[in-house]
């Protein structure tokens, strides 16, 4: 998962960005909480509170760096959170207060994956592409791991449900989880063809998700 920052010229056009970028997070903002508050079919949810405290925070620190944020990443946050909701109206899961803290943790934690990520690669891109320049990066999350953003993906995957203390929404990480990782392998099919220097690379960082693990 490669997400791109594309330039903004600077003047007029990034004053009309920057405020595109934050009338869209508070639509999201209010799009989020319509889903998670209408499917829990009450305001008594407080592991919805603060993950929404927790995610909008962290969104809207990004914004500032970025000035433009990536609307597919955060629509997926928005359908991830909908099944988690469910489960607070019909009391499926039962799960203790500090389980779901750690699950905000994580939360935050994917968060700071995705900015030291834009920081360190700015050719990162939402599609499988290259851009005119781009060469292998290998500092920083690029040491640990060949896809930090995936990994930070995976995160987020545990994380939200765990944080509106729903068990039975850590389940599509089970099923998403063959998508991602074939998704993966074509990719790093395509920059070993592609990329000058990701060959090299790859020798030197041997895993692609999870240091020392895989």
């Amino acid at each position: 998962m490669r997400l791109k920052i594309r330039e903004a010229k600077p003047g007029a056009a990034m004053v009309g960005l920057t405020e595109k970028a934050f009338i869209g997070l508070l639509a999201l903002f209010l799009v989020m909480a319509a889903l998670l508050f209408g499917a829990a079919g009450t305001f008594d949810y407080w592991q919805a509170w603060v993950f929404l405290a927790v995610l909008f925070s962290a969104s809207f620190a990004l914004t500032l760096y970025l000035v433009k944020m990536d609307p597919a990443l955060r629509a997926a946050d928005a359908r991830r959170a909908v099944g988690p909701a469910l489960d607070r109206r019909f009391g499926w899961s039962h799960m203790r207060p500090a389980t779901a803290f750690a699950g905000h943790l994580l939360v935050a934690l994917d968060w700071l994956g995705v900015f030291v990520v834009f920081r360190e690669n700015s050719y990162t891109s939402a599609t499988i592409e290259l851009a005119p320049g781009q060469k292998a990066i290998s500092t920083s999350p690029y040491a640990l791991v060949r896809y930090p953003m995936y990994s930070s993906a995976m995160i987020m995957l545990l994380g939200v449900p765990i944080a509106l203390g729903s068990w039975w929404g850590v389940l599509p990480l089970v099923v998403m989880s063959p998508a991602l990782v074939w998704r993966l392998f074509n990719e790093e099919r395509f920059l070993e063809a592609n990329l000058p220097g990701y060959a090299s690379y790859r020798a030197t960082v041997r895993y692609r998700l999870i240091p020392h693990v895989w």
